[in-house]
């Protein structure tokens, strides 16, 4: 195991116990419905973010063929960011009771409203989630333009190499990819339908194209060419940036579980999940994900009811003597490029 963060004795507990310390945990939770759906506000919440999307292309046809669409394009940053908000929130069944209806509103948010494949992002969103952290299981921690485990790292060389001794100073300005990163995948999984698809791939495909198609035709109508793709250049690299940033304090730095490493579910989610610390405004500009520890373990809780499952969750952590992982925003990130930091260690070194 990789440590990001000492584990104390309480980790090493009899496995035969391992399995009731979470379901003591879980009947608190449930006892204080906590888990109960909350479809009103919910829905509230989408219509909102719905109205902030459409606000940012209203303002884009409002300000016209001007350098002044850098600020929608922040705008529209934000928005688009947002609805990714909603689509994990959709895909974990938070907000409706259904399935269908839940897939419905991220094939809505995801594929439609910002280009992002809803049921590619559920597939891989789900092996995240049941192995976090877990070298060879979680698919955010595969070796691509960064490198997370540092066994990965020797092999590296030429460019990619140059890349992984300078990858915490480059991790931001790669966030600035992501959107791209993104719209690529969602239209690469396009090739196989997977089991437990929200949609046919017809209808996701279809949904990319109508969003790839107003978008571009949106941007290419108003705006003249050189503002166009400056346009597109900023509004998408801010997404990607905001969207990266948001998930980014929550495992990165924490501890990484070996390939064929066995943790009960309690440890498995705790020990590789950090929280970050903040007030309402942090919660709204991180979608709840600040929350990461009590995400992790109960994954369908609305995010509404999350702040309150914090003090059942630190409380139990603390009676098992059971590491509980949170800081403030800054310093999570911190801890994040510290990792990155030592995983390029030895190609700087020469070790």
């Amino acid at each position: 195991m990789s440590h990001g963060a000492n584990i104390t004795t309480g980790v090493q507990r009899d496995r035969s116990r391992a399995g009731s310390d979470f379901a003591v945990l879980s009947r608190r939770v449930q006892e204080a419905g906590l888990l109960r759906r909350r479809p009103v506000r919910g829905a509230v919440l989408l219509i909102v973010t719905a109205v902030l999307l459409a606000s940012g292309w209203a303002a884009f046809l409002a300000v016209g063929d001007s350098w002044w669409q850098l600020l929608v394009a922040l705008l529209l940053a934000f928005a688009f960011t947002q609805c990714g908000f909603r689509g994990h929130e959709a895909g974990h069944r938070q907000t409706f009771r259904g399935k269908r209806l839940n897939n419905v509103v991220g094939l809505v948010f995801g594929n439609l409203f910002i280009g992002l494949g809803f049921g590619w992002w559920m597939n891989k969103h789900s092996r995240h989630h049941a192995h976090p952290n877990q070298v060879g299981r979680d698919p955010d921690i595969e070796t691509g333009a960064l490198v997370f485990d540092g066994a990965d790292a020797p092999d590296r060389t030429g460019a990619m190499a140059f890349l992984t001794r300078h990858q915490a100073g480059l991790f931001f300005p790669l966030l600035l990819l992501e959107g791209w990163n993104l719209h690529v995948a969602s239209v690469r999984s396009l090739r196989s339908r997977r089991t437990g698809a929200p949609a046919p791939v017809a209808v996701e495909a279809l949904l990319l194209l109508v969003h790839a198609a107003a978008y571009v035709s949106v941007v290419a109508v108003v705006l003249s060419p050189v503002k166009a793709v400056v346009f597109v250049l900023v509004q998408q690299g801010l997404f990607g940036l905001y969207l990266g940033s948001s998930f980014a304090p929550n495992h990165k730095g924490m501890e990484t579980l070996g390939r064929d490493e066995r943790l009960d579910f309690l440890r498995s989610q705790v020990l590789t999940s950090r929280n970050v610390r903040g007030g309402r405004v942090t919660d709204f500009m991180l979608g709840g994900l600040n929350y990461q520890i009590e995400h992790h373990l109960f994954p369908s809780m609305p995010t509404s009811a999350l702040p309150r499952a914090q003090t059942f969750v630190r409380a139990h952590c603390s009676a098992l003597d059971l590491p509980y992982a949170e800081t403030g925003l800054i310093d999570s990130y911190r801890q994040a490029l510290r990792h990155l930091r030592a995983v390029g260690s030895p190609l700087r070194t020469g070790t």
